[in-house]
């Protein structure tokens, strides 16, 4: 019998300063690492949520420039874990930013980065609106990884609304896939827990998602309730509303156990026509 993976998931509250949110995101990495984590995970745009659109672009760096890619890198390394860093507002060099998940390797070598595929272009009840395409570049890859002890595949926030992405993730073996995120109060509370019990569900995986919790500084509201779904959809653990970390055991053998109960993954029909019946 395998002995289980314990993750760290690490729930924030951003705010505009760079400096102080790394420090806030390393001292709770280092907390989940003494627990007993192997795998450490932080939310989307962990070192800084900027809303203003001068500020955003004067305050973003390219990759190799950015404090916390060094910063992260250093850490992993110190700590010797494997350590997702769910996002970074990076500078790509032609007038837009890169919404960046950068996984680190117990040497701090990067070992994958992975950038948003669907932006967050969504105006809500209230008057409450978000246009992620103003200012970042949409990613065009799905990226997989092979560590030591499972299989991940690396998603951030909004994309957690396309099924697609998540089904192709798993039919290329991801075991684990991560979701880290700022999700909206709103849109939290209606859709959070739903929408990420049926991503494991769906895909038979783990689904670890590190959340952004809370008032950040720029005046939005994020959901928080950072979780561990195992591939049957059970809520293997839950954060609150607050900062802090929340640990969890991964028992890697139920990943092929939920695949084989309900083999939906082996059962796709391509072709199916769409026969439109007008009134």
């Amino acid at each position: 019998m395998t002995q289980p993976l314990r993750v760290g998931l690490v729930q924030l509250r951003s705010g505009r300063m760079m400096d102080h949110n790394i420090e806030m995101a390393s001292g709770f990495i280092r907390e989940a690492h003494g627990s007993g984590a192997k795998f450490v995970s932080t939310p989307e745009m962990t070192h800084m949520i900027e809303a203003e659109s001068e500020a955003l672009l004067k305050a973003v760096r390219p990759e190799a420039e950015d404090p916390g890619v060094a910063a992260f890198s250093a850490l992993a390394e110190e700590l010797g874990i494997w350590l997702l860093i769910g996002s970074l507002a990076i500078a790509r060099g032609d007038g837009k930013v890169a919404n960046r998940s950068f996984l680190f390797d117990p040497k701090g070598a990067i070992r994958a980065r992975y950038d948003k595929i669907h932006l967050f272009d969504v105006e809500l009840a209230g008057g409450e609106r978000y246009r992620e395409s103003r200012h970042y570049a949409p990613g065009s890859e799905a990226v997989l990884v092979d560590l030591p002890f499972a299989r991940l595949g690396l998603t951030i926030c909004y994309d957690l609304r396309f099924p697609y992405l998540y089904r192709m993730l798993a039919k290329e073996g991801a075991e684990i896939i991560t979701v880290p995120a700022a999700f909206t109060k709103t849109t939290g509370e209606a859709h959070w827990h739903a929408l990420l019990r049926a991503r494991a569900i769906e895909t038979g995986a783990f689904i670890l998602a590190p959340a952004q919790g809370g008032r950040v500084e720029v005046g939005r509201e994020t959901y928080g309730h950072s979780l561990v779904v195992s591939p049957w959809g059970q809520v293997l653990g839950e954060a609150g509303n607050d900062p802090g970390v929340l640990v969890a055991d991964l028992d890697l053998a139920r990943v092929a156990e939920a695949r084989a109960r309900v083999p939906s993954l082996t059962h796709d029909r391509d072709g199916i026509a769409v026969r439109h019946m007008g009134a």
